[in-house]
């Protein structure tokens, strides 16, 4: 049976009615989890569709941010993005590489309107893991831009409770560090998150991050 399903959109910018396709719950059967969160599923993976994108204007936003573009930020997207955007379909089923360009354009969307660092990391991390799906050299690129946002958004700004609590996004520092080769830095990291009492309220995130921090220190 069918993935997919249609959904019914209206883009904020231009008014325009059009549908996106989703991966319906029911047809989610989890492969397996990198480190690092990344979710492999047996069939469609549902992050190929969490970016929508309005195929008149090319606006382009994470699913729980596309409607939520303020009155201001709209002529924003109309000059720098809609008077030099070729229409494009996104709304089928996608290929990797479609849904790489789909987050490029959220990314370029967020960089515009000037989003919080936490929220441009968490495109950057998708667009790591798309990568990642296509065994390209980019994912290297897009880890340690992720890297950078979240630390910055970490110290800088106010942390929600999903996708990634502050306890989690600590960890998740951590472990892009390590995968990016930057042992002491991973160290510091998983070091803050074994010493935060907090985490005695998540048995899954505390045995991650030990094994994680035990794997660091066999590396040295």
């Amino acid at each position: 049976m069918e993935e997919l399903y249609s959904k019914k959109i209206k883009c904020p910018v231009c008014k325009n009615d059009f549908t996106t396709s989703k991966v319906k719950r029911s047809k989610l059967r989890v492969e397996k989890r990198d480190t690092d969160f990344f979710t492999y599923y047996k069939g469609e993976n549902p992050l190929k569709y969490s970016v929508f994108v309005c195929p008149e204007c090319g606006y382009a936003a994470l699913e729980d941010r596309f409607d939520k573009i303020k009155s201001k930020d709209i002529e924003v997207i109309k000059q720098n993005v809609s008077n030099k955007w070729m229409k494009r379909e996104f709304s089928l089923k996608r290929s990797v590489d479609e849904a790489i360009t789909c987050y490029k354009l959220a990314l370029y969307c967020g960089q515009l309107l000037n989003f919080k660092k936490y929220d441009l990391g968490n495109i950057t991390l998708r667009l790591a893991w798309m990568n990642r799906l296509n065994g390209d050299k980019e994912e290297e690129r897009f880890l340690r831009l992720s890297a950078e946002l979240f630390r910055n958004a970490y110290y800088n700004e106010d942390i929600p409770s999903s996708p990634f609590d502050e306890l989690s996004l600590a960890y998740l520092i951590g472990e892009l560090h390590r995968r990016l080769g930057d042992r002491e830095e991973a160290l510091t990291w998983f070091s803050r998150v074994i010493s935060n009492r907090a985490i005695k309220n998540n048995p899954r995130l505390d045995k991650l991050v030990r094994d994680q921090w035990y794997l660091v220190k066999g590396e040295r």
